[in-house]
């Protein structure tokens, strides 16, 4: 497929994924239609931080997942579908379970149903590499056992298994695109990369953290985008669910050495209780198989984690940047 002058939706664009997803598209010359979250504020999130010639060139739309009026206004006259709106803080999924079916599973149905109705060319249901919980075997490939191992996790399972009912019973052109642990530049504090570099960016000698023996597959924002579009252009895709990963595992204890070598050398880890989630929700160990969008799209990572990590402390290193994060406080 083609995507010059494609009129393409991008849910949840206002977000970290989701604005690098908006600027790529325009660079492939799409009609982009950005779904924002409706605040009080009129903040369009991310996108506010573009230059004018880039915002001129995209629709905002403002309003709400849950909403199904909404939805179908958004999705009309669109060619294309990019969800990736959701609520996605593990530790907040604890204590707010409901707004994660609302939000992830029935924000998601809004979106399968109004693309059925208005005959959408492609639907790109964004997944997470959670929905597999701690790796029973590795690398983890599409077959993997899918394990609920938080509120978030289980319904984004919820949302996965939604999307596929809409292929196999309607034949929506559906196509399940599940990232693995995602970083770089915009990404929110609550993830663990930008909460290592905000604490030594802003002079902290003890760098907090939760677990350190987990280990995650990590892939730079660029490398991910790369994938959601090669997965939107390939005519081999529909219907299936495509893992975007590196095949490589960092621990978080060895990551955040890494940083901190980048970054300070003196500084030292500690171990903050409130941080450490649940034992048997912790997700000990993500690895993921990447044979299935290689083979599919051709797609290939181009950013090593050195490469990945440079850019993205640099970007952290802007006082413009760092002013939006709350280094002194735990990011749920």
């Amino acid at each position: 497929m083609d995507l010059s002058n494609k009129k393409v939706l991008v849910t949840g664009s206002c977000g970290f994924i989701g604005s690098h997803l908006v600027e790529r598209l325009i660079e492939k010359g799409c009609k982009v239609r950005a779904f924002v979250y409706y605040n009080s504020f009129n903040s369009w999130g991310w996108l506010d931080t573009f230059p004018r010639e880039k915002l001129d060139r995209i629709e905002v739309f403002t309003g709400d997942i849950r909403d199904p009026n909404g939805v179908r206004t958004a999705v009309k006259g669109m060619d294309l579908v990019f969800h990736l709106a959701a609520l996605i803080g593990i530790p907040f999924s604890y204590h707010s379970p409901d707004s994660y079916v609302d939000t992830n599973i029935k924000g998601t149905l809004n979106i399968l149903q109004a693309c059925r109705d208005y005959d959408i060319e492609k639907v790109l249901v964004t997944s997470t590499s959670e929905v597999y919980g701690t790796a029973q075997y590795v690398p983890i490939d599409e077959k993997h056992p899918r394990q609920g191992q938080s509120p978030y996790s289980a319904t984004k399972i919820g949302a996965d298994y939604i999307a596929e009912s809409f292929y196999r019973s309607f034949n929506l052109p559906v196509v399940i695109v599940r990232p693995f642990n995602t970083y770089g530049p915009r990404q929110s504090a609550r993830a663990v990369i930008p909460t290592i570099i905000t604490q030594l960016l802003s002079g902290k000698k003890e760098i907090k953290l939760g677990a350190l023996h987990p280990t995650r597959d990590l892939v730079f924002v660029k490398d991910t985008v790369e994938g959601f579009i090669k997965i939107a252009e390939s005519e081999r895709t529909v219907g299936e669910e495509i893992n975007i990963a590196t095949g490589k595992e960092i621990s978080i204890g060895d990551l955040a050495k890494k940083i901190i070598d980048m970054i300070n050398p003196e500084a030292r880890i500690v171990t903050d209780q409130e941080r450490l989630r649940p034992e048997k929700s912790e997700v000990e160990r993500l690895l993921g198989d990447n044979t299935k969008i290689k083979m599919l799209t051709g797609w290939e990572p181009e950013y090593s984690l050195e490469e990945g990590l440079k850019i993205t402390i640099e970007w952290f290193k802007n006082k413009e940047n760092l002013r939006l994060y709350k280094p002194d406080i735990y990011n749920v």
